[in-house]
């Protein structure tokens, strides 16, 4: 497995990431997965090479911290980087988020919600300290807290070795240049697929002007770049709203998928490893996470860190996809 240095950890990070958010289960998911598996798939992570794991209390009102926690109890604690997040409650106001089974969820990123939601995510975890503790969605009004304020309490926090980095996912540029006023900023998240570029346009060239690395989540968009749904497909969840999902889209997306086999042959893989082997080549400081649900897919899944695209192959399914719209 690649692995690359992220800020100020004492540990490399693999190229890949588990990410948790299906394995929370929830209706966003169609249900909660089997407990076991979960666990299994988590443990199995390492064993790959992967040991970037990606959480957060909003996933599933933490219920995917608390899977991740019972997974830990088998697994060497010094061996993992842990990501999980703040920014999303549901047990005090907020700006209002959304509706998850009738529950609200708010953002808060204000200093006494952080400082709460840290303590209560080590609970769920147990442990005594997170490597990246990252922002989950940014502050909006009318609960506002300038970037200065969150800031001032995770460096406190990493001051006191509750957490070893700081991270902001889903965040602009000029929020980035705001964050890095106020201490280290070592990790943005933000979506990413072949299918959606957005990030390249601004926000990819701030993070390597600053030499913070780029997580990409949803790379597969949700499944869809798996290459393993029928053209018949319907969404669920969490992909219903999603623009490759909608009627008009997919069968595009279909086409797409369908011209990216040939690559796949060339390269001895399958379409979803070519889908995230080409996130990887964009940059070296950019990693991805893996949205797996069973042992059987993180395994899969791990083939594509081995893939080297060529530059040419790059292009071409660059152009492939910009034709799409």
């Amino acid at each position: 497995m690649k692995t690359i240095k992220i800020g100020t950890l004492d540990k490399p990070v693999s190229r890949m990431g588990l990410g948790t958010w299906a394995i929370g289960g929830g209706s966003a998911w169609g249900g909660d997965k089997d407990l076991q598996e979960s666990i299994a798939t988590i443990r199995k992570a390492p064993e790959l090479g992967v040991n970037l794991i990606d959480t957060a209390p909003g996933y599933n009102f933490g219920n995917s911290e608390r899977i991740l926690g019972e997974a830990l109890k088998g697994m060497d604690r010094k061996k993992v980087v842990i990501i999980t997040k703040f920014g999303v409650v549901w047990d005090r106001e907020g700006s209002l988020f959304n509706k998850v089974n009738g529950r609200q969820l708010y953002w808060n990123l204000s200093r006494e919600s952080i400082l709460d939601e840290i303590d209560k995510s080590l609970e769920r975890l147990g442990v005594d300290y997170i490597d990246v503790y990252m922002s989950h969605w940014q502050s909006v009004e009318p609960y506002y807290t300038p970037i200065s304020e969150t800031m001032e309490v995770l460096n406190e926090l990493k001051a006191a070795g509750k957490i070893k980095a700081i991270g902001a996912a889903n965040v602009s540029p000029a929020q980035v240049e705001e964050y890095i006023k106020y201490g280290s900023l070592d990790i943005v998240q933000a979506k990413y697929s072949v299918l959606d570029r957005a990030v390249e346009a601004d926000l990819l060239p701030v993070c390597k002007a600053h030499g913070i690395s780029l997580q990409a989540y949803s790379p597969l968009e949700m499944g869809l770049l798996s290459g393993t749904f029928p053209r018949d497909y319907k969404p669920v969840g969490a992909q219903i709203p999603k623009k490759w999902f909608q009627p008009e889209n997919l069968p595009k997306v279909f086409d797409f998928i369908d011209a990216l086999k040939p690559f796949a042959e060339k390269y001895k893989c399958t379409v979803a490893d070519i889908s995230m082997a080409w996130i990887l080549a964009q940059d070296e400081k950019v990693i991805l996470l893996s949205g797996s649900t069973t042992a059987d897919q993180i395994s899969a899944n791990v083939r594509s860190t081995e893939i080297d695209l060529s530059s040419e192959d790059v292009a071409k399914i660059r152009s492939m996809a910009e034709a799409l719209g």
